[in-house]
């Protein structure tokens, strides 16, 4: 059991039956009442977010998630493959679950499959992944890299925001969190 005094971002709770994860928390002391703890919780089976007030004395079971490290090997008919690669077990995971992260992924890119009560229910990936410029429009003499930005696609599909000395053919390394240009690999 976990108290609400002790929530912290990242942290995954369950409340209801589902797994959920603390986005964001704060505590609150209203000058009259009683205080309360005003919490962002994302549902990790479904990424729906909620806010929620606890009370600051609840106490919550923390959700016990597995995380394996697997490779992502392909895609067929909106199914994703991932390999484990001590034990060779594969698993397969929809759009749905994936989310936000197939802007990010490709072929043969270790990340760590979390697992609850034996089900897939998401993945995590790295804080940065590098990938190619597959289209963008080209640089012209006198482009500074304080200059502006332009739009970049990448070799997953993603769009994102580039300076515009950034050309086709450049290998980019990419924040997944926020999915902006961090810098040339």
């Amino acid at each position: 059991m976990i108290s609400t005094s002790d929530f912290r971002n990242g942290v995954t709770i369950e409340i209801d039956g589902g797994v959920w994860q603390i986005v964001d928390f704060q505590h609150v002391k209203p000058g009259k009442g009683a205080a309360f703890v005003r919490a962002k919780i994302k549902n990790v089976q479904t990424g729906a977010i909620l806010e929620r007030t606890f009370n600051p004395n609840e106490k919550l079971p923390r959700a016990r998630i597995e995380k394996q490290n697997m490779q992502y090997l392909y895609e067929s008919d909106n199914s994703y493959t991932f390999m484990n690669n001590e034990t060779y077990e594969q698993v397969a995971m929809t759009t749905d679950q994936l989310g936000d992260a197939l802007k990010f992924l490709k072929e043969n890119m270790d990340i760590s499959v979390v697992f609850f009560q034996g089900n897939v229910i998401g993945v995590e990936l790295p804080t940065s992944v590098e990938l190619k410029v597959v289209e963008t429009d080209p640089g012209i003499k006198g482009d500074t890299a304080t200059g502006g930005s332009k739009q970049a696609v990448l070799e997953t599909g993603h769009t994102v925001r580039v300076p515009l000395f950034i050309e086709v053919g450049e290998v980019l390394r990419i924040d997944t969190r926020t999915g902006d240009y961090i810098e040339r690999a």
